[in-house]
């Protein structure tokens, strides 16, 4: 790499860190604004205060990632650009596409941070943030409880759950199924079923079980009664909540045993999972749009160059948090929604790039 490679590769990085650093503050204090009488309220914990912002910093980066990226790539090329560096490197014999090559390899670098952490960090992060969140700060009792769940766990085995609370992980109006041949061999209900973390079991309160026989059914009843089935609580908890909490391998495997199972909502999981491959896609588009726009000595400055990229970079989100919101709601693909901003605004970035090699 030569200087001028090294000068621009710098500026790109330190100017996204930078932008990141003073953004994810005030974010912070927006959100600490809103939610502090809920924390006074609840008597939160320091310690519960800090481990919630932790998380809340990867969750907040990793979501306006693409306005943080789009800004500061536009915010320093146009600096070039208003101090005639461009056309000055430009004049020198180096094409356009020469003097893109340090744009990309940042856009690398951005890229395998942002995979890093869709794979392996965000997951944990987002577990610490929707966790606080379910404990202190919802109003909606809806939004920590999963209702009407059924789960089929076998070929041949069955549950009902009329509701299940995440975060004291019970469930209420249990029932199980057991069935061969497509007749019912017995059937298990229980007015509660309470998680075991330790033992990784369940206990159920107001066991009955109902042995189906030729003639005559028997029954069985036991005030509480330990079980082991094979789900989990994550099977059971609001469907967002689990994809996002989950690294790239155990979401995978967890759409696989929920296709297996018949989840009518493994849509919901497709999306959490494609997204974590597309997000690095959209850096290397974003930054060719970016130094397409602002490449251009124009006559509004910066102002006019920063405008832009605002309205392209909400632009980005919005058609990408609508495609996704159709994928969860509707018949449209996953695959094909998440990845369908990436293609259209790759098409956009085409033909900047050409409009500005000229």
């Amino acid at each position: 790499m030569k200087i001028i490679d090294w000068y621009i590769l710098k500026r790109y990085l330190v100017t996204f860190t930078v932008m990141i650093i003073m953004f994810i503050p005030i974010g912070i204090i927006i959100d600490v604004s809103e939610k502090i009488n809920r924390m006074i309220e609840h008597k939160v914990a320091l310690k519960d205060v800090a481990v919630y912002y932790g998380g809340f910093t990867v969750y907040f980066a990793n979501l306006l990632f693409p306005i943080f990226l789009f800004l500061s790539i536009i915010w320093f090329t146009s600096k070039l650009a208003n101090n005639t560096e461009i056309i000055a490197i430009l004049s020198s014999g180096i094409s356009f596409t020469r003097f893109l090559r340090p744009y990309l390899i940042g856009a690398s670098i951005i890229s395998f941070v942002v995979l890093v952490m869709g794979f392996f960090i965000l997951p944990k992060a987002s577990e610490k943030y929707w966790n606080f969140r379910y404990t202190y700060l919802t109003k909606n009792k809806e939004n920590v409880e999963n209702t009407d769940i059924f789960k089929q766990l076998s070929k041949d085995e069955y549950i009902y759950l009329a509701n299940f609370n995440v975060l004291s992980k019970t469930g209420f109006d249990f029932v199980y199924e057991k069935f061969k041949d497509n007749k019912l061999v017995y059937k298990i209900t229980a007015n509660r079923m309470k998680y075991n973390e330790r033992t990784k079991d369940y206990t159920l309160f107001g066991y009955i079980k109902r042995n189906v026989g030729k003639h005559d059914d028997t029954f069985e009843k036991y005030e509480q009664k330990v079980v082991k089935y094979n789900i989990e609580p994550n099977d059971l908890t609001p469907t967002i909540y689990v994809g996002e909490t989950m690294d790239v391998f155990e979401l995978y495997n967890f759409i696989e045993r929920e296709k297996s199972r018949g989840n009518s909502k493994v849509d919901v999981y497709l999306v959490v999972l494609y997204k974590r491959f597309s997000n690095p896609i959209s850096a290397f588009i974003l930054t060719i749009i970016a130094v397409s726009v602002s490449a251009m000595k124009r006559r509004g400055g910066m102002g006019i160059n920063l405008a832009i990229g605002i309205c392209i970079a909400f632009a980005f989100i919005f058609f990408d948090k609508i495609f996704v919101n159709l994928a969860e709601k509707s018949s449209i693909p996953p695959l094909v929604a998440v990845w369908l901003p990436n293609v259209l605004f790759g098409i956009l970035a085409y033909y900047l790039l050409k409009n500005a090699k000229r």
